[in-house]
């Protein structure tokens, strides 16, 4: 048995590192359907080939590719629909899974970081459509407005309302740097505005916040534009941590 010397005096020990092991064909199968998944060759909601015809075009056995499937569901980069098929998910539900990961916790921290990126994309991206924003992009900003006002004691619509405002807005500043860092953070402001929505009375809130943001970028002032925002985002993360205070009250009752 080989073994390793002690380190001199004054000397770090070195580490020793183990036998790096081969790639497993699940692991292979997964890599090429991740290249195909990120280059586009199934756009997003597109139907990709069943069992049969994936084993035969990858040369694999069932059990290896149904190992690699399992694998990019939990990635979130494909959906299975008992009965239907496999479709893939949307691109910004893949790159987003892995900041979903990383705040989950209830810790003050990740509050404090997401309420942070908000606030940094936001309302930059609010004066951009302030000053950017087409007549199209006005009307699809106000589409959503107004289905949040006609749904403000249906919270599943109002909620699916107000991500879609937000990235409408995100659409109307044309800048897709911009616009894809909010996307990547999309499930994460899809959790935030469910967690607010518990409270009693944010919904008529929010809407109001939506109409003063939406009224200065139809007015085209950018100014007006971001303090709307960033009062907006502000406000709703004061009603985060007033929620996140009760469960932690109630997890500390004996």
């Amino acid at each position: 048995m080989k073994t390793v010397a002690p380190p001199k005096k004054g000397q770090r020990p070195s580490k020793v590192l183990s036998p790096v092991t081969r790639t497993t064909l699940t692991a292979d199968i997964c890599r090429e359907m991740v290249t195909h998944l990120i280059r586009g060759d199934w756009a997003d909601g597109d139907r990709i080939p069943p069992e049969r015809e994936l084993c035969q075009q990858l040369g694999v056995g069932r059990a290896s590719l149904r190992e690699a499937m399992k694998a990019l569901e939990i990635m979130g980069m494909i959906e299975t629909r008992l009965g239907d098929g496999t479709y893939v998910c949307h691109r910004s539900e893949f790159l987003s899974r892995p900041l979903l990961w990383a705040i989950t916790s209830s810790q003050a921290s990740d509050l404090r970081e997401l309420v942070e990126a908000r606030r940094l994309i936001e309302v930059q991206l609010a004066g951009f459509a302030a000053e950017r924003a087409q007549a199209e992009d006005v009307k699809e900003i106000g589409r959503y407005l107004d289905l949040m006002e006609a749904n403000l004691e249906n919270t599943p619509v109002f909620q699916e309302a107000d991500i879609n405002f937000h990235l409408a807005v995100a659409a109307a500043a044309h800048n897709r740097v911009l616009q894809n860092a909010l996307q990547l953070t999309r499930n994460l402001i899809q959790g935030w505005i469910g967690q607010s929505l518990t409270h009693p009375g944010v919904a008529p809130q929010a809407f109001q916040h939506h109409k003063k943001i939406f009224l200065a970028i139809a007015k085209k002032n950018p100014e007006q534009a971001k303090a709307a925002m960033r009062t907006h985002l502000d406000e709703m993360a004061q009603h985060l941590q007033e929620l996140q205070e009760e469960v932690a009250a109630l997890k500390a009752k004996p």
